[in-house]
């Protein structure tokens, strides 16, 4: 994976893409044990868990050469949370698909990281990757991260029941965006 001149995978104005690293451990399992960051989650994770998740993610980079980077502010190194690309592993009729997401510590929302990032791991996924659509999605209830889904030219392909969710959990309900390279070069 080649690298830019400041040790990241690409940049974006603010923010830097990279591997994971052992100190973002702390960092990562404090934000998904805080509630307000997990809101939108089933539940809060353990510290084990965060780790399997970092882990997830890593195993994912290296068998299909993109995944959910760790994302850093340029002007101070300080680890923001995370934004990348994940293929679907799961079937509600799109498994295989590659989406984007996000989830940042909670002091840096309303500051546009979220879009800024987003954008930039758009350009990446369709100018260094070659992928042709991407797809997002989230409980009908994470109105934030639709918004940032409409903010980087997503368009709302429809809605569905999330199948790793309980009946009944009022976040069981989701819905779908996609962006292909075409219209997003068109922005």
């Amino acid at each position: 994976m080649k690298m830019t001149e400041n040790g990241f995978i690409f940049e974006s104005e603010r923010l830097g893409f990279r591997r994971w690293k052992a100190d973002d451990r702390g960092v990562f399992a404090r934000m998904n044990a805080d509630p307000q960051v997990m809101e939108y989650f089933p539940d809060m994770l353990t510290p084990a868990e965060s780790d399997r998740l970092i882990e997830r993610f890593e195993r994912h980079t290296e068998e299909k050469g993109f995944g959910i980077w760790a994302v850093e502010r340029k002007e101070d190194g300080v680890f923001i949370g995370f934004i990348g690309l994940l293929e679907v592993g799961f079937d509600a009729g799109f498994q295989g698909a590659v989406e984007i997401g996000w989830r940042l510590d909670n002091k840096f929302w309303k500051q546009g990281y979220a879009t800024e990032g987003a954008r930039a791991c758009l350009d990446y996924a369709f100018g260094v990757l070659g992928l042709d659509e991407i797809l997002s999605f989230t409980a009908t209830l994470n109105q934030p991260s639709e918004t940032v889904m409409k903010r980087i030219g997503m368009k709302k392909a429809g809605e569905f029941d999330h199948p790793k969710l309980e009946e009944g959990s009022p976040l069981k309900r989701h819905v779908l965006y996609k962006i292909t390279a075409a219209e997003h070069a068109s922005q």
